[in-house]
């Protein structure tokens, strides 16, 4: 199965039809593009951390076989931002693929700092790219185009054969005041539209919310008020990647005379490799965790990992007086700007009345009148301008569930666009020379890693 010169084709092995672990393949004249390689974390504990009967890998990610046997074909890996749905299978996946990968600085710090945990950061050849650079990758020529989205340097990709182009938009959202990095420019798309795009493959995953996405700039004032009215310590737990959140934290610890302190690996990483490259100029220090529980109540502002309730992160243990820096005591809040993943209910509630049983006051999106959460995906009136502006001739709807992708589409269709092709991981997306699709055209599955750090299909 392999494209020919009159041939552009579009394969997941995973991200479509769901939710996380994206794995994407471009095929043209004999040669493969991968874009992103991606995991997703599922649950092997219930909301105490107590194992389950049936024991699953909590990290699982697209089963690479159908590429792995091609791999003289793979000419590169291009990692469109940093977040694990995209970029945290390459540790355990590369040694099948053996490709260069292409990034920018930022994400290739936060794939560094992954391949030296595994030994492989003298192995895999990292090429770091510019803003808006173009590069030729085998038989693809393909263009960085900045997005703006809940985390720095998201980069859409332009990808353009002999056959055909594609505008691959990866995760994004339209913010004005993304506060970390450049914001958007109206003008990058629309120049796509001159471009004669055959297909956008695009971001499903808030298509089904009307309007437009907040921005993380609009969160200050809702922050602020309420971390102004604590009394004690107030504990803010968000999506640890989100540092741009953590920008608005930080400004808010100095309007109020708080000190800041960090709780959680994930975060404190983003932030060191933020500050390496240069991201991260909005606050010098914060406070040691080992510290903060000496600190007076109301001088302290946290921020801390575990707003969906995961099992062993920063919030969970407070919430279980577990954490050995720091109790929680009667009169402290939590606030959560995060919204609830759908699956990890049970966990988060659960959580929630631990921390109310400890006399904690709990400050969620929903029981906030001023905003204090920001998704980093695109409402349906952010997506009705982006295909007004690149003017594709077909769409097709990824990274999203069924519901989503036929959102997206109808949205597409709304706009103008010709095509919609709606489908799921294994299928081809057939782009040129006839637009079309074959179902369940390769077998796909997951891998996941077991107890002794082993790849395991599931």
């Amino acid at each position: 199965m392999t494209p020919d010169a009159e041939d552009l084709w579009f394969l997941p092995l995973g991200g479509t039809g769901e939710i996380g672990m994206n794995m994407n393949l471009y095929g043209h004249d004999g040669e493969w593009l991968m874009v992103d390689c991606g995991v997703i974390f599922d649950k092997n504990t219930d909301v105490d951390g107590q194992a389950l009967t049936i024991q699953r890998p909590h990290i699982q990610m697209a089963d690479p076989q159908f590429i792995a046997e091609r791999r003289e074909q793979l000419v590169g890996l291009v990692i469109t931002h940093a977040h694990e749905d995209h970029i945290g299978a390459v540790p355990y996946l590369w040694q099948q693929l053996r490709c260069p990968i292409y990034t920018t600085a930022f994400t290739a710090e936060i794939l560094r700092r992954k391949l030296v945990e595994v030994g492989l950061q003298k192995k895999v050849k990292v090429i770091v790219v510019e803003a808006n650079a173009q590069q030729d990758i085998g038989v693809f020529n393909v263009k960085w185009i900045a997005l703006t989205h809940s985390i720095p340097e998201p980069y859409g990709l332009k990808i353009t054969t002999a056959a055909g182009s594609v505008f691959h938009t990866a995760d994004w959202k339209l913010d004005p005041q993304p506060l970390l990095g450049p914001t958007y420019k109206e003008q990058d798309y629309k120049a796509l539209a001159d471009c004669d795009i055959d297909a956008m493959v695009c971001d499903s995953t808030n298509a089904d919310v009307p309007g437009w996405s907040e921005s993380e700039a609009s969160l200050h004032k809702g922050l602020k008020q309420h971390i102004e009215a604590a009394k004690g310590r107030v504990i803010v737990t968000c999506f640890g990647s989100n540092l741009a959140r953590l920008h608005t934290i930080a400004e808010i610890s100095k309007q109020t005379n708080r000190h800041l302190g960090l709780l959680g690996r994930s975060l404190i990483n983003m932030m060191s490799a933020a500050k390496k490259t240069g991201l991260w100029t909005s606050v010098e220090t914060s406070v040691d965790p080992t510290h903060l529980g000496y600190l007076p109540a109301h001088t302290v502002l946290i921020v801390a990992t575990g707003s969906q309730g995961e099992p062993r992160t920063a919030l969970n243990r407070l919430s279980s007086n577990s954490f050995r820096d720091m109790q929680l005591e009667p009169g402290d809040t939590v606030i959560f700007s995060s919204k609830m993943i759908p699956g990890n209910e049970l966990a988060i509630n659960t959580m929630i009345e631990r921390l109310k049983a400890m006399k904690v006051t709990v400050i969620t999106a929903d029981d906030s009148k001023l905003s204090i959460h920001a998704s980093g995906h695109p409402a349906s009136d952010e997506l009705k301008a982006m295909y007004s502006w690149v003017k594709p001739k077909c769409a097709i709807p990824v990274h999203g569930e069924l519901h989503h992708l036929k959102a997206n589409a109808g949205i597409a269709k709304s706009q103008g666009v010709s095509r919609q092709l709606l489908g799921q991981n294994g299928d081809i997306y057939f782009i040129a020379p006839v637009t079309g699709i074959r179902r369940k055209a390769v077998k796909t599955g997951r891998l996941g890693i077991d107890e002794k750090r082993r790849l395991v299909k599931i």
